[in-house]
């Protein structure tokens, strides 16, 4: 399956509880604290469109496919995002 990053910005009301949830049933981990890592069944769009029944009308949301090879750097992030990473995305 594809690796994904998933970020989001809860404007308004800040409810994360569904969100959360919903990341973590897709055994998603979390390397920051608005930020996912995660190998699921794609594409994008779909992925976006789960998360959005999970956050209000004002709330952004932004889901990008990673491929292996992609650069990338890391600093201040969670053990089990840098070893996602390597394990996911490094050649």
């Amino acid at each position: 399956m594809p690796a994904y990053m998933i970020s989001y910005d809860l404007r308004k009301v800040r409810n994360y509880e569904g969100l959360v949830k919903a990341l973590r049933n897709m055994k998603c981990i979390s390397p920051l604290k608005s930020v996912w890592l995660g190998t699921l069944k794609g594409p994008a769009e779909e992925i976006r469109t789960i998360l959005l029944r999970e956050m209000d009308g004002d709330d952004g949301v932004l889901v990008v496919e990673l491929k292996p090879g992609s650069d990338w750097a890391i600093k201040r992030v969670n053990e089990n995002g840098a070893a996602w990473l390597q394990q996911n995305v490094a050649p």
